[in-house]
């Protein structure tokens, strides 16, 4: 993006049309005068935002994409150092992805990690590929909401605070992984880039689109990992089930552990549990990629072999680790004639809703509220996945994140976003950067 002159007139502010209406009035009298050049900036800036948003939407960047991850960490990585960011590009070889690009700007003020991902879910050979314009609002395509709107958000953001002279005042660490919709192994190689950026940063800014709603912010996520049961019986003819030197199978063994966690378990608030493949018979097989297998059985004959594989979502540390107590308790419970082996596998871990969040979401929805914009309230942790944020927040002093482009459909052919949100987010994400430059100021103004 080319930078503009920072002249820029209070008039530009004005013709912001947002989701909720904004009188000039009313904007004038809520924001000081940095805040007006920020607004005008974001208007007079959002055509090249839209420019460079359809650009990366026609780039193909499936995880498993590489070339395609590493064209669009390009795009961005141009833009960043437009704005005369310094910028790395992280190689994923030692993690199994594309890698991760990282830019930096500023050696003075608060320290904000911004948080993105160059990824998507569509592969190469994806049918959906391209931008369309749906009509004067709704533009759907691959990632345009997920997440590379809310890149450009960010970007937008940067340059309108760099435009109105404000953006030395902040230091900033962006980091855009290549791996968030499917996880590079070992994590802690594909995580380091990340967690060293959170480790030096005061506040973590995430720019996924949370539920898409532009009234709501993510305060709280909660973890993503995985299980497996691996169930055996005692085969024999099927007449001769439930005999006291037979037992009852691993099919039935397998059907009396998932019932008894869904008994047991299911009423918690926001912990969920799903097993999404159950492969059983005589005999099984299990394809590498752990998302196929077959199986091999006859009517007449008890099934010696079951695999089940799930995920788990727990919204605290504390949760998960009952919940697998729980479910491990439940397994060693075996039917006769039955062994069971429980595995789980870490992933995403949870995200608190702690004091610091709270009180970043408060600062966001004054933002909001002061541009005319609304209240901000948190996103019900069962309405957003998991996401890079997780890994960073407890490492910072506050961590808020689904500030990006904002529409519906994500992970599917329909992937459409609102457009009218991408001014409306960019003005609250560089207000907040604004702000939080001058901590002990703005904290009193908010009090």
């Amino acid at each position: 993006m080319k930078l503009i002159s920072t002249g820029l007139v209070l008039a530009a502010a004005l013709l912001v049309l947002p989701y909720y209406s904004v009188s000039a009035a009313g904007l004038s009298s809520a924001l000081d005068p940095q805040e007006q050049a920020i607004a005008a900036a974001v208007v007079a800036r959002e055509s090249q935002a839209l420019a460079l948003l359809e650009q990366t939407v026609n780039i193909n960047s499936g995880t498993k994409n590489l070339a395609g991850v590493r064209a669009v960490g390009r795009v961005f990585d141009s833009a960043f150092t437009e704005l005369g960011f310094a910028t790395q590009w992280i190689e994923g070889a030692g993690f199994e992805r594309a890698g991760h690009l990282v830019a930096s700007y500023g050696s003075t003020g608060a320290r904000l990690l911004l948080i993105g991902h160059l990824d998507t879910v569509f592969a190469a050979d994806s049918p959906f590929q391209d931008w369309e314009r749906i009509d004067e609002h709704h533009v759907r395509g691959p990632g345009i909401t997920d997440m590379k709107g809310g890149n450009v958000v960010m970007i937008l953001a940067l340059t309108a605070l760099k435009d109105a002279g404000l953006l030395d005042a902040v230091q900033v660490r962006v980091v855009l992984t290549g791996d968030e919709e499917s996880r590079g192994r070992p994590m802690d190689t594909a995580n380091r880039a990340l967690i060293e950026a959170a480790v030096w940063a005061d506040y973590a800014i995430g720019f996924e689109d949370g539920d898409g709603d532009p009234a709501t912010a993510v305060v709280s996520r909660r973890s993503a990992g995985n299980w497996t049961l691996e169930v055996s019986g005692k085969p024999a003819h099927s007449s001769q089930i439930f005999r006291d030197d037979i037992g009852y199978g691993a099919i039935f063994e397998s059907a009396r552990i998932l019932d008894t966690w869904r008994h047991s378990l299911a009423a918690v608030p926001n912990l969920t549990f799903n097993p999404g493949r159950i492969i059983g018979g005589t005999q099984i097989s299990n394809d590498a990629s752990g998302d196929r297998g077959t199986a091999f059985g006859k009517n007449n004959v008890i099934a010696q072999t079951v695999r089940v594989s799930g995920g788990i979502r727990a919204d605290s540390p504390q949760q998960l680790d009952m919940a697998i107590e729980q479910m491990a308790a439940i397994v060693s419970e075996s039917l006769p004639h039955t062994q069971t082996n429980f595995t789980f596998t870490p992933g995403y871990p949870p995200m608190a809703r702690t004091q610091g969040n709270l009180d970043l979401l408060a600062r966001y929805t004054a933002i909001s509220q002061a541009l005319g914009y609304g209240e901000v309230l948190p996103v019900d942790p069962r309405r957003a996945g998991a996401a890079d944020i997780s890994f960073a927040a407890e490492h910072v002093r506050g961590a808020i994140d689904g500030l990006g482009l904002m529409g519906e459909g994500g992970h599917t052919i329909d992937e459409t976003a609102d457009m009218r949100t991408l001014r409306q987010q960019a003005q609250r994400a560089a207000f907040l950067f604004y702000r939080l430059s001058d901590d002990d100021h703005h904290s009193a103004a908010l009090q």
